[in-house]
């Protein structure tokens, strides 16, 4: 579904990412791993197109996708959850997943009306503004407008960020139901646990490289990994 190949992306003449090369397989979910400041989001922003690397490709469903711009790469079917949410603040619940809608001929496609059933909660407020939700409420939010573009792959950045931990569990449950509806997700996540309850496969990323990768069994059971580069153990 989504492959990068030896991805080198720059910042001016700052070289932050260096070589990353990473898969994810049709209807996985992969999670990118690593401390604040390695590379996660920037690994993002190059595959979307916000920041294009400047060697390497970037490979979706095997057509080379490095050089494109970001609504065309939107258009072939990614859908982004940026870090920090991006909801528009003075549109309200149904503006914002309206204005994001693609239409598909794709049976069980995504509309309003299906968002709402999977997020009850949204359509309670499909009038409030954005800016008057919830953290937790803001963070479904985002999930049900990247929905509505229709995607095949979801790109989640952070998704868990300032929520607290019961609404960390709701989010990982979210994703969970994705997983099993078929979508393939690259999950970028600093909540080990939560990252790790849903994934199939992880990489992790330290000053820009891959220093490891792995099923997540694997992982689990490898404590001095999860020390050395994620601060975490069981």
């Amino acid at each position: 579904m989504l492959e990068l190949v030896d991805v080198h992306t720059y910042y001016g003449e700052s070289h932050v990412l260096h070589g990353i090369s990473l898969k994810v397989e049709e209807g996985s979910v992969v999670a990118l791993l690593g401390r604040n400041g390695m590379g996660k989001t920037t690994t993002i922003r190059s595959i979307i197109g916000f920041t294009p690397p400047r060697d390497g490709e970037v490979r979706f469903k095997e057509k080379v996708i490095t050089h494109l711009k970001s609504f065309q790469i939107a258009q072939m079917g990614i859908g982004l959850i940026p870090q920090g949410r991006d909801l528009f603040p003075s549109l309200s619940v149904k503006e914002n997943l309206s204005m994001a809608a693609r239409t598909s001929e794709t049976a069980g496609a995504w509309s309003l009306d299906k968002v709402y059933a999977h997020f009850p909660l949204l359509k309670e407020r499909e009038n409030l503004k954005a800016n008057l939700l919830s953290g937790g409420e803001q963070q479904m939010l985002a999930i049900g407008r990247a929905l509505m573009t229709n995607p095949d792959l979801l790109l989640m950045d952070e998704p868990s960020e300032g929520l607290a931990p019961l609404i960390v569990r709701g989010i990982g449950h979210i994703i969970g139901q994705l997983k099993e509806s078929g979508f393939s997700i690259l999950l970028v996540e600093q909540n080990y646990p939560m990252a790790l309850s849903v994934a199939d496969y992880d990489y992790i990323i330290s000053k820009g490289a891959i220093v490891y990768e792995s099923t997540i069994n694997e992982l689990k059971d490898n404590e001095e990994i999860k020390v050395k580069y994620l601060c975490a153990t069981e």
